[in-house]
């Protein structure tokens, strides 16, 4: 599997808002509380000359998280038929993707990939099999994004439904291994499709992690 190493500007500005989120979560100590502040202040103005987004947006972006730092969890459904691979055509850049989405609090991994299956692409689904668990910033996914993400991928078998339009997809296709459309590369990569096929293949293989 080809992995990407992140930028050192992006770790560094992820290390020291993750920091500074801790910090104010746990310290009551007026001092502290505005250390942690400028903290996370350093962190947004390295994300901002890194990425060329503005100050005042990171930085409001990073006020809104709270609580202990954790990563976000995002889920993809993997949907086989007849060789062929379920992809969905994103709203936002036009290219296609796995549908899946963020999981939501409450969620079990399994009801977190159906329903995010079935409002992406119209089809009901049944989890299977945990494929792999990927840490987003190993893998060639751009562009680099702000928050430490770890990907679950989940093969599902199709029990009902069919292809529907949603606020966020314009399209539900199957394609085979050798004729993807142009992907959405911060979603995910063409080397993990090749890689769910070897699963498909080879229903034996272990999970993958990394």
């Amino acid at each position: 599997m080809t992995s990407q190493d992140e930028p050192q500007w992006l770790e560094w500005a992820k290390q020291l808002q993750s920091l500074a989120q801790i910090g104010l979560t746990y310290t009551k100590d007026q001092y502290d509380i505005e250390r942690y502040e400028a903290i996370r202040h350093i962190a947004a103005q390295i994300m901002a000359s890194g990425s060329g987004t503005p100050v005042e947006q990171i930085g409001e972006l990073f006020a809104n998280q709270t609580g202990y730092a954790t990563p976000k969890v995002d889920v993809r459904g993997i949907i086989f038929q007849d060789d062929t691979i379920l992809l969905v055509k994103e709203l936002e850049d036009g290219r296609w993707t796995l549908p899946g989405g963020w999981a939501d609090v409450l969620e079990s991994p399994r009801e977190a990939v159906e329903r995010e299956v079935f409002e992406e692409s119209g089809f009901q689904t049944r989890a299977t099999k945990m494929l792999a668990v990927f840490d987003r910033s190993k893998h060639a996914h751009v562009p680099p994004y702000p928050f430490h993400i770890y990907k679950l991928f989940i093969r599902c078998e199709i029990t009902g439904g069919a292809p529907t339009l949603s606020n966020e997809t314009g399209g539900a296709e199957f394609f085979r291994e050798d004729a993807l459309p142009e992907l959405s590369i911060s979603r995910i990569t063409e080397a993990q499709i090749h890689r769910f096929f070897e699963h498909y293949r080879n229903a034996d293989l272990p999970t993958d992690f990394d």
